[in-house]
């Protein structure tokens, strides 16, 4: 019986050793200098679907706004799921089109000027950790190819 014992206590204190230096273990060598190796990294990135929203102001002498350009950030997938509402919350028709990291928004109907557009990016993945997602925005008047720079909006990640 007392071998038994003994030998279940030694057993569990061998195992305990061995677990736990799996993790990290810090060594010194002759100049007191610590080295920590096998670190283990908790939690792991992941990855959420948020919602990223931008509120363009459009001047009142500018020429009518024909297409707005954004620049996506390497750092999120954007989805084809995006609205675009004015100043009184009514969906505005849009023609979506992508070229790499560029979206193009066209405006085929409505004259946009002198009002405020929502721009919704509604399924967004993004990482919890790491950098903030930074846009860059140009805009095209009507009759104009030139783009105009609108400004950048920056989402921080959580």
């Amino acid at each position: 019986m007392k071998k038994t014992l003994i030998s279940a206590a030694a057993f569990a204190l061998v195992s305990a050793a061995l677990i736990s230096a799996g993790y990290a273990t810090a060594k010194t060598d002759n100049n007191r200098v610590f080295n920590v190796n096998d670190s283990v990294k908790f939690p792991p990135n992941s990855w959420r679907i948020v919602k990223h929203t931008f509120r363009v102001q459009i001047p009142r002498n500018n020429n009518t706004l024909s297409q707005l350009i954004i620049d996506t950030p390497s750092s999120v997938a954007v989805s084809n799921d995006i609205d675009v509402l004015d100043d009184k919350g009514q969906k505005i028709n849009i023609n979506i089109s992508v070229n790499g990291r560029r979206i193009l928004i066209d405006f085929p109907e409505k004259v946009i000027s002198n009002t405020k557009l929502l721009i919704e990016f509604n399924k967004v993945r993004q990482p919890t950790v790491g950098p903030a997602s930074v846009y860059s925005l140009w805009a095209k008047a009507v009759g104009n190819d030139t783009e105009i720079p609108v400004g950048t909006a920056q989402f921080s990640t959580f």
